[in-house]
């Protein structure tokens, strides 16, 4: 079966959902919102990337203590691009350094490289290495650092299938002092095609047999890993993402069961062994598309905060709390619906709340919109955060704790692509 990719965007959010009149639950009680700005003017911080640069990634260790960018910039005029980072220190960022490079890189707005710092162990890097089969043939390529990201290894690959299929939306994490990778997995689908989302068409994964799967595996300095399967069949172009709590690995994912329902599900990694996964909620949406739109999960303890888009009825986003370190999740707090795009992220801050931030349509184009929450609902109003479009070269924002405030980055568009970052105190 053949069908393009949706991006869910107003106008065209509407004309797919025509229909679909799923009823959803009811918002959360409104709590009671605390007075004055719960937090302050977001302020520009020179970006250390250089122009042409996009798609930065945000990751930060357990407690923060170190805190990494890490984005794509050209090479050279042979379509190279050359995967870099940069550590915040003291409110700014540090002088940049090159993981890698190389002219024969998967790049794509939705699929994109990382840095994982670490306080002991290995750091890790990922990127996405084309080659010979198709378009949407591609590998991940995998980096470890033992001095803290001055040097890095040979890459390799986490996976061992040799498949000229889609390998990649990696999520990376520390497990008991070692990197570990969740990845998409389409070693299941070859001879069959599929889409990404950036415009081209070709057919998505139909039927049990040629599905999507998600795996992981701990990373190693010799490469490539039989891994394990968490789930067997899921969507197939949304970003993962993991969260560590006291006593697990969560991850969360966009599923995708036989009668198209794409929800987003769980799963914990506790001594060595994923868990069955759990639906974080049934929002019961069923598009016979990937909407390219993955889920965010932040932990403090045993608390976890899942943020995510959905459209069952409408275009939404929504919150989910777990107090039990993800086997199990409350009923989802509204977050916004409408003319909403989705690319979410979320931090749960010292205090408990969690602080979900969103790409919302606007006037003159899009917004990248904040808002705290706890167990009962917004803590605090929306605030703007800055101005983008709904564009696919502009990204995924991210967001990220650092010590006075929440460090936004995002990717600008224009005449050339340009890495934006920004720190917003907390009062």
């Amino acid at each position: 079966m053949r069908h393009t990719f949706w991006i869910a965007t107003g106008a065209c959010a509407l004309a797919v959902l025509a229909g679909c009149g799923k009823p959803s639950p009811a918002p959360a009680p409104q709590a009671e919102q605390q007075s004055g700005p719960w937090l302050g003017d977001p302020v520009t911080v020179p970006s250390p990337a250089a122009p042409g640069a996009r798609f930065p990634n945000l990751a930060a260790t357990g407690e923060a203590s170190i805190t990494v960018m890490s984005w794509l910039e050209p090479a050279g005029t042979d379509g190279s691009f050359r995967l870099r980072y940069s550590q915040w220190q003291d409110g700014r960022w540090g002088d940049p350094v090159e993981v890698a490079s190389g002219k024969d890189w998967f790049i794509n707005w939705a699929d994109f490289p990382s840095v994982m710092p670490a306080t002991s162990g290995a750091w890790a890097a990922h990127w996405l290495q084309q080659k010979p089969g198709g378009v949407y043939a591609y590998d991940v390529s995998v980096s470890l650092s033992a001095d803290a990201g001055r040097t890095w290894s040979t890459p390799r690959t986490p996976h061992d299938d040799g498949t000229a299929t889609e390998h990649g939306f990696v999520s990376l994490a520390q497990v008991d002092g070692k990197p570990y990778a969740v990845w998409l997995d389409g070693r299941a689908t070859a001879d069959e095609g599929h889409s990404h989302g950036d415009g081209s068409e070709h057919s998505e994964h139909g039927g049990a047999a040629g599905a999507m799967t998600v795996r992981g595996a701990v990373l190693q300095a010799d490469g490539a890993t039989a891994g394990a399967e968490i789930d067997g069949r899921v969507c197939d172009c949304c970003q993962t993402d993991v969260a560590t709590t006291s006593d697990a690995l969560v991850l969360v994912y966009r599923d995708r069961s036989d009668d198209e329902t794409r929800d987003i599900h769980a799963a914990r990694l506790v001594d060595g062994a994923w868990s069955a996964p759990v639906a974080v909620h049934a929002d019961g949406w069923r598009i016979d598309a990937c909407p390219v739109n993955g889920p965010a999960i932040a932990a403090r303890g045993n608390t976890v905060a899942v943020a995510w888009f959905t459209a069952p009825d409408q275009p939404r986003v929504r919150l989910a709390w777990s107090k039990d370190g993800g086997r199990t999740f409350a009923a989802p707090i509204e977050v916004a619906n409408g003319k909403v795009v989705g690319r979410v992220d979320v931090v749960v801050l010292e205090d408990g709340r969690a602080v979900v931030s969103w790409l919302a349509e606007g006037p003159q184009g899009a917004v990248i919109r904040a808002q705290p929450f706890t167990g009962k609902g917004p803590a605090a109003p929306a605030m703007d955060i800055a101005s983008t479009n709904i564009a696919r070269s502009s990204g995924f924002p991210q967001m990220v704790r650092v010590p006075g405030g929440l460090l936004f980055a995002w990717t600008a568009t224009g005449t050339e692509p340009a890495v934006v970052t920004a720190l917003a105190p907390l009062p």
